[in-house]
């Protein structure tokens, strides 16, 4: 198994790791060291916990990742990384991390399943494994216990700005600021050597006002990068006179926030408002009601002056370190009014919106409705191909899916957050499937069904419930799909919404089908019936009427069976769909068997012979041919009974081919013919 990052960091790292060996050796030694269950002569029943305490800024993360490299090679299964707490200081619940990482494993994770389940799906696998998780930022150990692996195979690494207080046996790593070399050395990649050589005392006072801290070091490194003629000694007095204005980090950060350019100042202070803290161009574009293009020069500025880190990634992706958020929310506070902060926030979801619609547009055919309108969108809005917004679509999911969550937590931009739902939902399965999409869609239909409720909007509860329901049954959650289906027809009732009313009665039927009961299952699919007929809807009314004949014929009610057949059979011939009309014949010629009447099945399956052949329905031709012959030989007639079986191979293609049958409906066909030979 490759790695896999889930991953950002509380500070931006350099290239190449610095200091940190004794605390490298400590954490080494800590994997070997006996832990209590050994010393009391029994196998540690779970996996080594790893503890790396410090404040944000100290280089926790980068310390885990340096210990990770160190210690891969041990861990052949690879190492899964994942953080608990999102950059705006809300934990992140247990479901979507075991979700998160179940994913990374390539193991299922049902939409729906609560995060017990889910959790204990994830220990399941890791058991058989032999891996290293990271749990970067973790809040406390109600978040770390649930993961943890139940074999001591595996190796847990977290870092946390405290004490894991109540897992046992785990002995942390606190951490300090750098030592001096080392972080003159990381002051030094930034200014250049030569800066720090001709005054290292000036150098060592300004390590020392940076509290030795490395995300300190870099603001303060990159602020003097872009001013070549300013001396350190200078910034170190400067920092000095603020020493009581707040921690290093703090501190450091405002000097480098002051110098910025009042534009580059606001659309800095909004990167606090971008999902997940990772922002491309586009969100800092709409944030801050700039162009793309200067939005990207301005956060490659930032970039060099240590502000913000440039994600590797295809697409200009970049990330707030996580240190920083906390000071970008206040400034935020203090310096914009709420009313345009709020209208950032409207414009970034627009911007969204519009995005996700191209990127959906982009899977249409050429000439169909959704490209031309794609096609009057600023370029800057479209994709130049289908592979193009996959790719976009890829990259930015967790923000996109962030971004849903987070309008919906705001509640006061629903009517944004409900379109923004809407595109990402189409976008997901035009790109992904809906199959391959459900957990994401899952968690969409819930923050949709949250609005809903919150806004009194009936008509969009029973959608949400619809979809929602429609998941549950599709992973085997037939219980929850049936009190949810319930609720759709109480919300469907009272939008007095017959569309999701109706749909709500016919999936109850199908709830209780599934669960064998063909009583209740009959008499909701008789209720939407009832509805169709007075809707006037006769193709949904013979789809149903053949529902109702299904379960009635599981049931052994063989003569309401084939009054429903029947009564499917002309609707469908009324609507002038003959495929459909063959289809139900031929069900009907199957209960007529099962009901020991072989004569009526025979002249009913010959009717649906010839209505499949005028359909050119190939394959049912075939399928009614052996049902025909099967009935034949029970009649005593094996004589005829071979001719239709000879016709059924030469439709099949074993003797002859059929004309305009592909290999691939040939295929097809066996395959309905070993079911036909199993009725």
């Amino acid at each position: 198994m490759t790695d896999q990052a889930v991953e950002p960091k509380d500070g931006l790292k350099g290239s190449q790791f610095l200091g940190r060996s004794r605390e490298l050796k400590e954490l080494r030694a800590d994997i070997e060291r006996a832990g209590l269950d050994t010393i009391a002569g029994r196998k540690a029943p779970r996996a080594r916990v790893l503890l790396i305490a410090g404040r944000p800024g100290s280089g926790r993360t980068a310390l885990a990742e340096e210990l990770l490299g160190q210690v891969a090679a041990g861990y052949p299964d690879g190492i899964l990384r994942t953080r608990l707490t999102a950059p705006d200081g809300t934990r992140v619940p247990t479901e979507r991390t075991a979700r998160e990482l179940l994913d990374t494993l390539d193991l299922p994770a049902p939409p729906g399943e609560d995060e017990d389940d889910l959790a204990e799906r994830l220990r399941e696998g890791l058991s058989v494994r032999r891996v290293v998780l990271f749990l970067d930022d973790a809040a406390d150990a109600e978040q770390v216990d649930p993961l943890l692996p139940e074999t001591p195979d595996c190796l847990v690494v977290a870092v946390s700005e405290g004490p894991l207080t109540g897992i046992s046996d785990v002995r942390p790593c606190t951490l300090g600021g750098l030592d001096t070399k080392s972080a003159l050395e990381l002051l030094g990649r930034h200014t250049g050597a030569v800066r720090i050589t001709v005054d290292p005392r000036s150098a060592e006072s300004l390590v020392e006002e940076c509290g030795s801290q490395p995300a300190a070091l870099r603001l303060a490194g990159g602020w003097l990068a872009v001013r070549p003629k300013e001396a350190v000694a200078d910034l170190a007095k400067q920092l000095h006179a603020q020493a009581d204005d707040g921690p290093a980090l703090a501190r450091v950060f405002q000097h480098a926030y002051a110098s910025l350019p009042v534009p580059a100042a606001r659309i800095l202070r909004y990167l606090s408002l971008a999902p997940e803290g990772h922002v491309d161009p586009h969100t800092a574009s709409a944030l801050a009601g700039c162009s793309v293009s200067a939005a990207q020069t301005t956060l490659d500025d930032f970039t060099v002056l240590g502000l913000v880190g440039r994600i590797d990634s295809e697409l200009p992706q970049y990330e707030v370190p996580g240190c920083l958020m906390p000071l970008l929310r206040g400034l935020t506070e203090t310096h914009d009014r709420p009313g345009e902060v709020q209208l950032a926030r409207a414009r970034m979801l627009e911007r969204t919106v519009r995005l996700l619609q191209s990127c959906r547009a982009i899977t249409e055919p050429d000439g169909s409705p959704a490209r031309k309108k794609l096609a009057g969108l600023p370029r800057a809005l479209r994709f130049p191909s289908p592979a193009a917004g996959a790719e976009w679509l890829r990259v930015r999911r967790p923000a996109l899916l962030a971004a849903a969550r987070l309008a919906v937590a705001d509640g006061e931009l629903d009517t944004l957050a409900r379109r923004l739902m809407a595109a990402l939902a189409r976008a997901l399965a035009a790109h992904v499937g809906a199959e391959a999409a459900a957990p994401d869609l899952y968690g969409i239909h819930r923050l949709v069904l949250d609005v809903a409720e919150r806004r009194n909007l009936p008509r969009e509860k029973a959608a949400a419930l619809l979809n929602l329901a429609d998941l549950d049954a599709r992973t085997g959650r037939t219980r929850e799909a049936l009190t949810r289906y319930r609720a759709a027809l109480d919300a469907g009732r009272e939008a007095r919404d017959p569309y999701a009313t109706g749909r709500a009665m016919e999936s109850v039927g199908g709830t209780y089908q599934e669960l064998g009961d063909w009583y209740r299952a009959a008499d909701w699919y008789g209720r939407a019936l009832a509805q169709r007929l007075t809707r006037g809807e006769r193709a949904d009314a013979a789809r149903l009427h053949g529902r109702i004949g299904t379960v009635n014929t599981y049931a052994g009610r063989y003569g309401d069976a084939l009054r429903s057949w029947r009564s499917a059979a002309a609707g469908y011939r009324k609507g002038g769909d003959v495929a459909a009309q063959a289809r139900a014949l031929s069900e009907m010629a199957r209960v007529q068997e099962y009901a020991g009447r072989p004569e009526e099945s025979l002249h009913t399956c010959q009717e649906a012979v010839e209505w499949a052949r005028q359909a050119k329905d190939v394959r049912l031709q075939a399928a009614l041919q052996l049902r025909l012959a099967d009935t034949l030989d029970r009649l005593g007639d094996p004589a005829a009974a071979k001719l239709h079986r000879g016709a059924a191979e030469r439709m099949l293609g074993e003797e002859l081919p059929i004309e305009g049958m592909t290999p691939e409906q040939g295929a097809d066909a066996y395959e309905i013919r070993s079911a036909s030979k199993e009725d």
